[in-house]
């Protein structure tokens, strides 16, 4: 066997075993249907809505969103177990350093990226899943634009991070064909340009 296939065949088994599917419409839909899309879904947060959950999970959750606004910290990196898996639209990272890849690129492209307002939907023992609205500007084109998705954080025995994914809209995400690939070599290479440290 070929490391190339050592590395898909554990890819493949992190994500049987952590990989969570929520359905979008129970958790996110709004109670006023002129309020949804056209999917029956409502990612935008209501922060008032937010369901309590143990310090241990804020903690969490705070780290995440830390990353999504460009902190590029190895502290907030911690969340994450060493073998974790990162799955959004545009990358699929089966290691805590390829997922670095991904949150240190934040600063490079980005002039801001801030959390306008977040709101927890779900908490279990190995679970949170909570609405977020981030705000993007990027560098290039210094035009603000807030983006609502559906964050699912699935945890381990330690209370790690094993599996993030992040849904723009009420679709689950594909694990076959050109879109996957595209997205795995976007999660391998992205690390030679935006450099994480090595000791993740």
């Amino acid at each position: 066997m070929t490391r190339s296939d050592e590395d898909n065949s554990r890819a493949k088994s992190l994500q049987e075993q952590y990989e969570k599917r929520p359905d979008p419409q129970a958790l996110a839909s709004n109670p006023n249907p002129s309020e949804n899309s056209s999917s029956d879904v409502d990612y935008e947060p209501y922060p008032e809505k937010s369901i309590k959950i143990s310090p241990e999970q804020q903690k969490i959750v705070d780290s995440i969103c830390n990353l999504y606004s460009g902190s590029a910290s190895e502290e907030d990196m911690q969340v994450y177990a060493e073998e974790a898996m990162y799955d959004d639209p545009w990358s699929f990272c089966d290691s805590r350093y390829k997922i670095a890849g991904q949150w240190y690129g934040i600063p490079k492209i980005m002039l801001h990226s801030r959390t306008l307002k977040r709101e927890v939907v779900s908490s279990k023992s190995d679970e949170i899943i909570f609405k977020l609205q981030q705000e993007y500007t990027p560098k290039p084109m210094p035009i603000a634009k807030p983006v609502n998705s559906l964050v699912t954080l699935t945890l381990d025995e330690q209370g790690k991070v094993r599996h993030h994914k992040d849904m723009w809209n009420e679709k689950d995400y594909s694990h076959e064909g050109l879109g996957k690939v595209l997205k795995t070599l976007n999660g391998d290479h992205l690390t030679k340009i935006t450099q994480p440290p090595e000791t993740l």
